[in-house]
C-alpha cells in the first residue's frame, strides 16, 4: 500500500473480528482516528500498535475482552486523560448519527431500541492506561466495569471541561 493510500484510512473495518488468529497488529503510524469496537473479538491478540497514530485518542472498551492482549506500544501523549498532560475527555453522551452500537460494551448483550449509556473509563490494557469508550445497556453494567489505576478518575465518568482528573504527572515514576 502506497504512503498516501495508508494515510486515506481513518477505520478500520468492523470485519476485524474475523481476524482470530492474528497476534500482532501494527498500525504504526495510522492515520487511524476510530477503532472499531469489535477488535475485541481478536481472540488471539498479543502484541498491539498503534504507535504514532497521533488521532487516536481514545478506544473502545471492548479491547478489554482480547484477553491474551499482553503487550501494546501506544502514543499514550496523544490519549484522552494521559498522565502527563490530562487532555480532557469530550462531554458525553454524543449523539449516534455516525455509528449506533449494536450490543452492550460489557455485557455484549444487544441493545434493541433502549438507548446506550456512555461512559469513559481509563483501564491497563496490556503494558498502557487506556481511555475506554464503553456503551452499557445498564447500571448494573457500569457498576461491572474495573476500578482505574491510580492517578486516573477513579469511577466511569461523561468527560467535559469540568471533569476534576488527577493533577498531571502526580503519581507516575519511570518512563512513558
Amino acid at each position: 500500500m502506497t504512503p498516501e493510500r495508508w494515510a486515506e484510512i481513518v477505520t478500520l473495518p468492523p470485519t476485524i473480528g474475523k481476524l482470530k488468529s492474528v497476534k500482532f497488529l501494527n498500525l504504526y503510524g495510522s492515520s487511524l482516528a476510530w477503532i472499531p469496537p469489535e477488535i475485541g473479538k481478536m481472540s488471539s491478540l498479543e502484541d498491539f500498535r498503534p504507535y504514532t497514530s497521533y488521532r487516536l485518542h481514545w478506544f473502545p472498551y471492548e479491547i478489554t475482552r482480547c484477553k491474551n492482549l499482553k503487550r501494546s506500544v501506544v502514543s499514550t501523549r496523544a490519549l484522552y486523560g494521559n498522565f502527563k498532560y490530562r487532555a480532557p475527555f469530550p462531554r458525553l453522551p454524543r449523539s449516534h448519527d455516525s455509528y449506533r452500537p449494536k450490543w452492550c460494551s460489557v455485557c455484549d448483550r444487544p441493545f434493541g431500541d433502549s438507548e446506550p449509556l456512555q461512559f469513559w473509563v481509563s483501564l491497563r490494557v496490556a503494558t498502557d492506561v487506556l481511555p475506554l469508550l464503553v456503551h452499557a445497556c445498564s447500571k448494573e453494567c457500569l457498576s461491572r466495569i474495573p476500578t482505574p489505576p491510580d492517578g486516573y478518575v477513579q469511577t466511569p465518568h461523561q468527560g467535559g471541561l469540568g471533569l476534576r482528573q488527577p493533577p498531571a504527572d502526580s503519581f507516575y515514576v519511570g518512563d512513558e
